[in-house]
């Protein structure tokens, strides 16, 4: 009986991937919520922590893929504390964490049914980590996002891209039997984990050079997953323009509109909630050489530039193998947290800012509410020289304030020129003034 229930299971989700997408309400509510969280927190975490140099060693250290494998069999990261963990994230005013459920050397941080390459099977740990920080962030009110590897340096079936050519596998390519496998891994994410919002993928660049001839059959999978969870929002850090099926964007060490990175050239800025993921330090994994830390500054600067772009910062960390936050990370989190404690206002719910950047800095939209709640406009002045702000303006503001203090500016409004200037009083600017105009 069971196994015809299932087979009547995939017949349906195989008929859901024929149709074209069209958003539930569910999921429609899920992106507006998602839209205004403006700073989440991404952790890459692995056996490859236990290494120290970084999520790519398989890769880039030139490894077996069997010897690294054995690296499994001694993970045993003692002080991990998924609750602490939560605490940390929301200290900083983080209103998610993305947690990488299975990254490209294929291990995954479950008890998945799928393989027994996993924390519980092949490791002394022997615990649930997707699991104990499902309930930690359940407990806590943080929402969780899984980040999914697409490629595999580990498995066979897996046909064979660009990278984990030097892994040593006996390949035997099969990606209906792959897909598949990807299918019932991240039905499994979905179900055992309800509180599970989003699904966000990696990896499709492995094939950009075969691009003509393979297909990831990327509308099929996504059909299949929103015929799971209709709710579920779908992303892919795919570095193209949107596939049919995804709910939100991502652009990797970049804000939306920049290429600096060199993994946004061309891709064009959609009507879809908007996401920039960056490193906090320079490595997505642990890497014990790298110290380079952005400062607090530079952070609050990055999502402020984030939000003026309607865009949500997701900011990395790279947990020690003991499964410890390295002690730099959590006082870069703290001092963010201050900052958002006194000016997430500024940030949380806002809109693409409707002055573009210039020299002095940015500015977020906060929409009006109703008629007692007129929309409200942030100057955020990032440049510590600047003395006085220079924007257009269709009519006179009601009020010009210090966000801080409430304290009126003195402005000077040109009805003819259909413009504004704001003076500045003395200020530091560091990381960031906000001038409120309403």
């Amino acid at each position: 009986m069971m196994r015809k229930l299932f087979l009547t299971l995939s017949c349906l989700l195989s008929l859901a991937c024929l149709a074209q997408y069209v958003p539930t309400p569910e999921n429609l509510e899920a992106r507006r919520e998602f839209e205004g969280f403006r700073l989440g927190i991404f952790i890459h975490w692995g056996i490859y922590s236990e290494f120290a140099q970084g999520e790519w060693y398989l890769e880039t250290g030139g490894l077996d893929g069997q010897e690294y494998a054995k690296a499994a069999s001694c993970f045993y990261p003692i002080r991990f504390d998924a609750k602490e963990w939560v605490e940390a994230f929301q200290s900083a005013g983080a209103k998610y964490v993305t947690f990488t459920s299975r990254h490209h050397d294929g291990f995954s941080m479950w008890p998945t049914k799928e393989s027994k390459y996993n924390i519980v099977d092949a490791t002394p740990f022997g615990r649930d980590v997707v699991g104990e920080l499902s309930k930690a962030c359940q407990d806590a009110g943080l929402r969780l996002h899984l980040y999914y590897s697409t490629l595999d340096w580990h498995r066979t079936d897996y046909p064979l891209g660009r990278t984990g050519r030097k892994a040593g596998r006996t390949m035997q390519s099969d990606y209906d039997h792959y897909l598949q496998f990807m299918k019932n891994q991240c039905r499994e994410l979905l179900v055992n984990y309800p509180n599970v919002e989003a699904l966000w993928f990696d990896g499709n660049w492995d094939h950009e050079e075969d691009s003509v001839t393979f297909d990831w059959r990327m509308p099929e999978f996504y059909a299949y997953l929103h015929a799971v969870k209709p709710a579920v929002l779908l992303g892919n850090n795919h570095h193209s323009d949107v596939i049919e099926g995804e709910d939100f964007q991502m652009f990797e060490r970049d804000v939306p509109g920049e290429n600096t990175a060199g993994y946004s050239e061309g891709q064009k800025i959609s009507q879809l909630p908007l996401e920039m993921c960056q490193t906090m330090n320079g490595a997505w994994g642990y890497k014990v050489k790298d110290q380079n830390y952005k400062t607090v500054d530079e952070l609050v600067r990055l999502i402020v530039r984030c939000a003026s772009k309607g865009a949500n910062l997701l900011l990395n960390i790279g947990p020690q193998p003991n499964g410890e936050l390295p002690r730099t990370a959590i006082n870069r989190l703290h001092g963010v947290g201050q900052w958002m404690q006194a000016y997430g206002e500024t940030i949380y719910g806002t809109q693409r800012g409707p002055i573009a950047e210039s020299a002095w800095g940015v500015s977020t939209l906060l929409p009006a509410q109703d008629k007692k709640q007129p929309a409200r406009l942030f100057l955020h002045v990032t440049e510590r020289s600047a003395c006085h702000i220079d924007l257009p303006c269709e009519k006179k503001p009601r009020q010009v304030l210090d966000f801080i203090t409430r304290e009126p500016l003195t402005y000077h409004f040109n009805k003819k020129a259909r413009t504004l200037t704001i003076e500045l009083p003395e200020h530091e600017a560091l990381p960031d003034y906000v001038v409120e105009v309403r």
